[in-house]
């Protein structure tokens, strides 16, 4: 079975000109900054090539002649140039960082913007894993291009170009001895750079490998330790650490060889101009101030050559993660707002769904030809058996997806003429599995509405969150733990039941909200419904069929199809599906009894 990264191992170009003119885009609100950067980042490749002309000078004019002013006042001078060096390079480095975090900021925001507004469908089709991959690891890659990656590129060759036309000035024919190892240092430098980018790929895919494995264990702790797979999955994690561990140990050896290899052929370098450099000095071609230039520049001329081998992988990477970003960001969601949306004000609270067909997948409907009405103020249950379509109705009212036959009426109007977030705030939503976040008790039943505390406890105390939440170390605002790990399942939707009663939804829609609690709770949970269910309209999805014995209406769906449609005591009546399901639970209750 391909694994759900693989399509994430994208090679990549060193340089693409459609995704950089894209990145750049980013840059455009800094561009006073990134002129500063650059401007510093000239005037410092300047004056690390003033260095060796000083000290030809010294040693050319100044020591022969014994002339101790001449000389202190080089010294004076290259104590300027080194502090020029530091400042420059300090600002340098610090707008460079400054205007990188500030792009990255920028593209966190706007990714994280992207994912709020994308349909549910799309979270279907990816897991969680690779959608962090985009937030965390591939903008970290873009942080690195932007402040080590496009600017220290330049760097590195204004100061390559510098020493290469310096020496070709200072003495043609001894610059061209040094030229003369090029080849095998750009031979050696392609090897490298294709070497790496195999490497690299390879321990990027087993590091999504790692934390993709990582991640499902964490979040299924507890089945991993009540089915006593602890050390099965530690040797399937050592499996997976060590082919990650392989692969960055292949990439330490390449760059082992690779560094190495760069100072050698510097040395080599070197000895070239000692052999020839000296020659031309026993034969007064060439000044000892001249030879020693000569060195001083040959040494940072392999130093960016070292570091543009480096800044090549940087470059390769980023332009993957970016076309990665840039696919998500791109991403259209399936459900769209309409171009003209319809006004909600004048609109009444009713349901009706009219001939709806829906698939998932595309071939089997998991909805054929449903049709029913809610009334305004009516109460409506579903029943079914686990794969009849109930919690479908719940997704395509709510227009996570959009039907693909037939229509949902809202108020008389076709919810697809509605703005999503119009929509949404018309509904109070109960889920069976509640999500509860790493907030506090009033947080997570406000979820960031602008709504007074005292409003908010008197929801808590309307459904029964009181009864837990004021026995809590700091009451509503004790931060709970992440997913709600230390409160029950029915304190979890006795906290839903808050959020949907503060804010006020004229229709209410439950998804099984009882149907994993003890009696107890259960009972709670029931006079929280009955002060959420006063003047609104209701739909609610139940399991245990003795909760919705008084609703107005009760339909009964069968492998997506509406089969049967009446109060509890008419269904009874038909002897049909209801009152098979009826009986079931019954007998099931006595048994258990």
């Amino acid at each position: 079975m391909p694994s759900p990264y693989e399509e994430d191992e994208i090679t990549g170009k060193a340089y693409d000109a459609r995704l950089m003119k894209r990145l750049l885009k980013y840059g455009s609100p800094y561009k006073l900054q990134l002129v500063v950067g650059v401007l510093l980042l000239l005037i410092v490749s300047g004056l690390e090539l003033v260095g060796p002309l000083l000290t030809k000078k010294a040693v050319d004019v100044h020591i022969p002649a014994k002339d101790i002013n001449g000389l202190l006042f080089i010294l004076f001078l290259y104590a300027l140039v080194l502090a020029g060096i530091f400042i420059g390079r300090f600002l340098q480095i610090y707008i460079t960082n400054w205007v990188g975090q500030k792009v990255i900021f920028d593209i966190r925001s706007q990714l994280f913007d992207k994912l709020t507004q994308l349909s549910i469908s799309f979270f279907d089709r990816n897991p969680v894993g690779r959608i962090m991959t985009r937030i965390s690891s591939d903008v970290d890659v873009l942080n690195q291009m932007f402040t080590q990656g496009i600017v220290a590129i330049f760097g590195d060759i204004f100061i390559l170009l510098g020493i290469i036309i310096v020496m070709l000035v200072l003495n043609w024919k001894l610059a061209l001895v040094t030229f003369a190892v090029l080849p095998i240092l750009f031979w050696i430098a392609f090897w490298f750079k294709i070497r790496v980018r195999d490497a690299f790929r390879e321990m990027r895919q087993r590091l999504a490998s790692v934390n993709s494995y990582l991640q499902e264990n964490i979040i299924g702790m507890r089945i991993v330790q009540l089915f006593r797979r602890e050390k099965k999955n530690l040797n399937r994690f050592t499996d997976l650490n060590a082919a990650l561990l392989d692969s960055h140990l292949r990439t330490i050896f390449y760059f082992a060889v690779f560094f190495p290899s760069v100072e050698l052929i510097s040395a080599v370098a070197v000895a070239l101009i000692l052999w020839t450099g000296g020659g031309m000095i026993l034969h007064d071609a060439l000044t000892l101030g001249s030879l020693i230039a000569f060195l001083l520049y040959a040494e940072r001329f392999y130093r960016p050559v070292r570091d543009l081998a480096e800044k090549y992988n940087i470059l390769q990477s980023a332009m993957a993660s970016s076309e990665r970003l840039f696919k998500l960001l791109d991403e259209d969601p399936e459900i769209k707002d309409p171009p003209a949306p319809a006004d909600l004000k004048s609109t009444n609270s009713s349901i009706e769904f009219m001939n709806v067909s829906f698939s998932y997948t595309g071939r089997e409907k998991v909805l054929q030809n449903v049709s029913f009405k809610v009334e305004p103020g009516q109460t409506v249950a579903v029943v079914g058996y686990t794969g009849a379509g109930k919690t479908t109705l719940v997704n395509l009212l709510s227009r996570f997806y959009d039907v693909q036959e037939g229509e949902i009426l809202l108020g008389g109007m076709d919810i697809r003429n509605i703005r999503q977030c119009d929509l949404r705030s018309q509904l109070g939503v109960v889920q069976q599995d509640v999500f509860i976040f790493a907030r506090s008790v009033e947080e997570n039943i406000r979820l960031g509405s602008p709504i007074e505390s005292d409003r908010v406890k008197q929801a808590a105390l309307a459904t029964n969150v009181n009864r837990f939440a004021d026995k809590l170390p700091d009451g509503y605002d004790t931060k709970l733990e992440e997913r709600g790990a230390t409160l029950s399942s029915g304190e979890r939707q006795l906290l839903a039941f808050a959020r949907a009663l503060v804010h006020d939804p004229p229709i209410l829609i439950l998804d099984e909200a009882t149907s994993a609690v003890d009696t107890q709770t259960e009972l709670l949970i029931q006079k929280a419904i009955a002060k959420l269910l006063e003047g609104r309209t209701a739909i609610i999805i139940a399991h245990r069929l003795s909760t919705i014995q008084h609703a107005d209406k009760i339909l009964v769906l069968h492998a997506g199809q509406l089969r049967e449609s009446g109060t509890h005591q008419e269904l009874l009546r038909k002897k049909g599906l209801y009152h098979r399901l009826y009986q079931l639970q019954y007998q099931a209750n006595s048994g258990a009894s």
